[in-house]
């Protein structure tokens, strides 16, 4: 008898070669329309299926793990990050979570320091002039913005993506500076030249730039504060990669608003895909840059998550425990 395929549910539209894969390997029930799954829907897929691969977008909390079917037995997750799944929820339920760690480092180091220099030269300021006809030439005082050799670079976060962000900003001639969970080994500080700070308060109030490249758990909401952000000098900026829940959004806005920041580079949003209108109003006078989380957005990085995807959910299926399976005291 022919082993039937597993159903594998996938909320989202992925890269075509990955989905071709899928469909080779499962029953694979793709969203061609690429349109957000609505809780209902979700509940609906996770009540028959065997896998579901869901993206950041998925918000798989324990009222809908709690209605899953006894067919689901892996939430294989399209992204590295696993907020978007209450973990713990889905492993008392006997589900297994995995995710695709990895192949979005350089993808998101490289948008960091894009956003690091964005901010500081004022580049989506300067591109703007142009199209809208206001540029009357070259002027020696006009909009000028800040070197960054010499300055100090403070990395919330060092680990895979916080490292990938140190050997760019030492390229640049940046002084990098981290404060993580664990003080990283010798070798890989003596490597990027790196100052570790146990005290994240400490290392806040003597950095010219701060990036957070750390990972959305319950202990890094808020981790950079009201209190915290006001420990920053005024001519700092704060650039975000990560996650928008780890920033005080609105406490940030308000110092930006009030000159008590330089700038901010944001890739991500505390309730996004809603952006504050006073951010908006920021980014349109040039204070701050806004892009839409993109990056990790880039064709290479999209394959190699779906890669990963197929992977978690073959070697599961064949009955092994899957390269990227994430537990609760893992986040």
């Amino acid at each position: 008898m022919v082993k039937s395929k597993p159903l594998v549910v996938v909320t989202r539209k992925l890269p075509d070669a990955v989905e071709t894969r899928m469909c080779e390997l499962f029953d694979a029930r793709l969203n061609v329309a690429d349109t957000p799954m609505t809780p209902d829907e979700l509940a609906r897929a996770m009540a028959e299926a065997d896998v579901i691969a869901p993206t950041v977008t998925d918000r798989i909390d324990a009222s809908l793990i709690a209605r899953a079917g006894d067919r689901l037995k892996l939430i294989a997750n399209f992204g590295n990050g696993v907020d978007n799944i209450d973990v713990a929820a889905a492993v008392a339920k006997g589900i297994t979570v995995t995710n695709t760690p990895g192949v979005l480092t350089e993808d998101t180091a490289d948008m960091t320091m894009a956003l690091i220099l964005a901010v500081a030269r004022r580049v989506a300021e300067g591109a703007r002039i142009i199209p809208a006809g206001d540029w009357v030439g070259w002027s020696p005082t006009w909009m000028l913005g800040h070197r960054i050799t010499g300055k100090r670079l403070g990395i919330l976060g060092m680990g895979r993506i916080g490292q990938a962000v140190a050997k760019r900003a030492r390229a640049f001639g940046l002084s990098v500076h981290y404060h993580n969970r664990r003080r990283v080994a010798p070798a890989i500080e003596a490597q990027l030249e790196a100052t570790y700070w146990e005290s994240l308060d400490q290392m806040l109030a003597r950095m010219d730039i701060v990036s957070v490249n750390c990972p959305h758990t319950p202990a890094t909401y808020h981790l950079l504060s009201a209190r915290r952000l006001k420990m920053l000098r005024p001519h700092a900026i704060v650039i975000n990669t990560a996650r928008g829940e780890i920033i005080d959004e609105q406490a940030l806005t308000r110092m930006l608003e009030a000159g008590e920041l330089a700038g901010a580079g944001l890739d991500v949003f505390e309730h996004e895909p809603a952006v504050s209108p006073k951010l908006v109003r920021l980014a349109k006078s040039g204070k701050v840059t806004l892009l839409p989380h993109m990056g990790s957005a880039t064709h290479e990085g999209r394959v190699d998550m779906g890669e990963k995807v197929i992977i978690n959910i073959k070697t599961f299926m064949d009955g092994h425990r899957p390269p990227n399976r994430v537990l609760p005291n893992m986040l």
